[in-house]
């Protein structure tokens, strides 16, 4: 199965009396590059939720949100009466100090001061903390399907675009004669207007063998054909997107090679329509994982 490196996963559950929401947001990426906002309630699970993703998403750049909503009434607060009184003491003898009147509402003040009011947040129980696990495995599920689901379009993507290269690569036949014959009578007519006196025919024929063989594509041709194979069968094997890149970099080799012993205008412009497929092939490999 061909997967897509991008992909979105969003699962919600109302847990004991919490509020929890899960989203997961993935993009191609070479390694595994996880980014996670998670409230400090979570702050002691968060290697075993950074485990449970690598272990599923593999690769990727990708970002994780998670958010707690707590029922007002299940957090009640306390007044932290020793720092309450310090900073009130504080106020008075600064206002003292500086011939000011203290604030004529004090505990609207002090109770804006930092941590005088301490909300009581409860533990994690270990039955929500596995209610958490399987939601964020939810929204992982949901993010494969969308990888599946762009993985199968990247798949048809690359047979269209093998299927492209391959039809092409069948034209060039149609010139490859055509530009031996070009070749032998430019090199013939070269020799007319040159040669004082007659040639050695013999030499001539083996030299031009010799100059058609370092021009002959037909290796190169054959590799590249042996890459198309190679591309659908990985393909089909699984998704494996660094592997499928080094197939791609190989066809490039040798669709560039194709083109440097070419020599023939219209055989050139089919390398050139191969490269452009080929480089929309090198745009898109990069997503799958």
């Amino acid at each position: 199965m061909t997967l897509s490196m991008t992909g979105y996963g969003k699962a919600q559950a109302d847990i004991g009396k919490r509020k929890i929401s899960i989203e997961l947001r993935s993009l191609n990426s070479k390694q595994f590059d996880l980014s996670m906002r998670i409230p400090s309630l979570l702050k002691e699970k968060e290697t075993e939720i950074r485990n449970e993703i690598q272990k599923r998403l593999e690769r990727g750049k990708i970002d994780l949100l998670i958010q707690v909503e707590t029922e007002q009434t299940d957090t009640p607060c306390s007044i932290n009466r020793s720092l309450l009184e310090t900073y009130y003491r504080d106020i008075l003898e600064t206002a003292g100090a500086l011939g000011i009147n203290p604030p004529s509402d004090p505990w609207s003040v002090l109770l804006k001061l930092p941590d005088v009011l301490k909300g009581e947040h409860p533990d994690m129980e270990a039955e929500e903390w596995t209610e958490i696990m399987e939601l964020l495995n939810r929204a992982i599920d949901q993010l494969n399907g969308f990888r599946k689901q762009e993985g199968e379009m990247l798949k048809a993507f690359f047979q269209n675009k093998l299927q492209a290269i391959e039809s092409l690569l069948g034209e060039l036949e149609t010139y490859e004669s055509e530009r031996v014959d070009k070749i032998k009578s430019r090199l013939e007519e070269g020799l007319k207007k040159v040669a004082v006196q007659d040639y050695d025919r013999n030499r001539f024929e083996q030299e031009l063998i010799y100059y058609i063989e370092k021009l002959d594509v037909s290796e190169e041709k054959s590799r590249l054909i042996n890459h198309c194979e190679y591309f659908k069968t990985t393909l089909n094997a699984g998704s494996k997107g660094k592997k499928l890149g080094f197939i791609v970099q190989e066809m490039g080799r040798e669709i560039n090679t194709l083109g440097s012993k070419a020599n023939h205008a219209e055989m050139q412009r089919l390398v050139v329509c191969m490269k452009d497929e080929l480089e929309q092939m090198k745009e898109q490999v990069l997503n799958v994982l």
